[in-house]
């Protein structure tokens, strides 16, 4: 069994955005099925009662009272902005074991957290295309477009692989050619804030993702760090054929 559950989905202001009145913030305010919380995930593998469990990024800022200590084996951080590690920032102050944190090597950090860790055990080891093993999870870094040091990540157990892949303005070219040869990919996760026609920036565009998925071809592609003025298009103009829309709480 390998599973990945979308816990949250959202750019970094989230959706409902505060203070936006569009479609699909006030769409958002009024059906909890189409909040975004912060951009992060679930990984869970394993056969039977040996189940093993990850998670990927902590913006959620509810992880002391969502994940009991001892639940989950560690984090696998992306990058360290802020949406993406602010639930770190209570958590480390836990009674509990040391939690391992597998991140890229941004000395920068985020505010005090390397400096201060707590019961965090920081492990700054996250290179491109170095695979590493936890519990026969072949977990493979892979190098993001984006404006810190930033990873995304590609999972295989057994027959079975998916890439988590965020944040990124499209993919570059040693990462699209290290997942070339490894196709089918049966379900890659991929960043995608913007409308198509968009200036992304830091960030993927619609346009972007149909380009990643022409090229990819993987069994299933679904979006994430998705803004509202995404959600607004995508309810004016309907869901492409080619794409799935992630949500908070989808499992892969």
């Amino acid at each position: 069994m390998l599973r990945l559950t979308l816990l949250g989905t959202g750019a970094a202001g989230g959706v409902p955005l505060y203070g936006c009145e569009c479609i699909a913030c006030e769409r958002a305010r009024s059906q909890a099925a189409f909040e975004r919380k912060p951009c992060s995930a679930m990984l869970e593998w394993g056969r039977g009662g040996a189940q093993e469990r990850l998670l990927i990024d902590a913006g959620l800022m509810d992880l002391h009272s969502r994940f009991a200590a001892g639940t989950y084996y560690g984090f696998l951080l992306t990058h360290f902005h802020v949406d993406h590690v602010q639930g770190l920032f209570h958590l480390r102050w836990g009674n509990t074991s040391p939690i391992p944190v597998w991140c890229p090597d941004d000395p920068q950090g985020c505010a005090d957290l390397l400096k201060h860790p707590g019961c965090l055990s920081f492990k700054p080891t996250l290179d491109h295309g170095e695979s590493f093993n936890i519990n026969r999870l072949k977990i493979t870094p892979l190098a993001m477009k984006h404006s810190r040091p930033t990873v995304g990540f590609l999972f295989e157990y057994g027959i079975m692989s998916v890439a988590y892949l965020t944040d990124t303005d499209g993919l570059s070219a040693q990462t699209l050619d290290f997942l070339l040869e490894r196709q089918p990919i049966d379900a890659i996760v991929l960043d995608c804030s913007f409308p198509p026609n968009s200036e992304a920036g830091n960030h993927g565009n619609l346009d972007t993702a149909r380009l990643i998925q022409e090229k990819l071809k993987p069994k299933e592609l679904i979006i994430t760090h998705i803004g509202h003025d995404l959600d607004r298009w995508l309810m004016k103009n309907g869901v492409p054929s080619w794409v799935e829309i992630g949500r908070d709480g989808m499992e892969i």
